[in-house]
C-alpha cells in the first residue's frame, strides 16, 4: 500500500510541478509535460511489479500507436478558443474527437494485423 501511495504522490507531484511551470511560461511548461515522463513512470513501475520485458515492449508499441491519434487535440482546442468558443466547450470537443480518432486507430491498425 505504501508503495502505491508513493507512485501516485511521485506522478502528483510532477503533475503539479507542471502547472506551476506553465503558469511562468508557457512554452517550457508544453515542453516537459511533452516530455514522457508519464510513460516513462509507468515503465519503471511495470518493471519494477513484473520485471516482464514482452509487457513493456507491447505497452511502450501501444503508447506509440495512442500518442498519434491524440495529437490533433493539441491543435484543434486552441483553434477553438482563438476562434471564441468557450474554455469547457472546446475542451470536450477536443477529447470527444481525440476517442473517436483512438477507436479508428485501433480499426485501422487491426486491418493491418497490428493488435492494442
Amino acid at each position: 500500500m505504501l508503495y502505491l501511495a508513493a507512485k501516485a504522490l511521485l506522478s502528483g507531484v510532477i503533475i503539479a510541478a507542471v502547472s506551476e511551470i506553465a503558469k511562468r511560461s508557457p512554452a517550457f511548461g508544453a515542453l516537459v509535460v511533452s516530455l514522457p515522463l508519464v510513460s516513462l513512470l509507468a515503465v519503471i513501475w511495470l518493471w519494477r511489479d513484473t520485471g516482464d520485458a514482452v509487457r513493456i515492449a507491447a505497452q511502450m508499441e501501444a503508447t506509440f500507436w495512442y500518442i498519434l491519434p491524440s495529437l490533433p487535440m493539441f491543435l484543434l482546442v486552441p483553434a477553438l478558443l482563438r476562434s471564441g468558443v468557450s474554455f469547457w466547450l472546446s475542451l470536450a470537443i477536443g477529447c470527444l474527437v481525440t476517442f473517436l480518432l483512438y477507436f479508428a486507430t485501433a480499426w485501422i491498425l487491426s486491418r493491418f494485423g497490428i493488435q492494442l
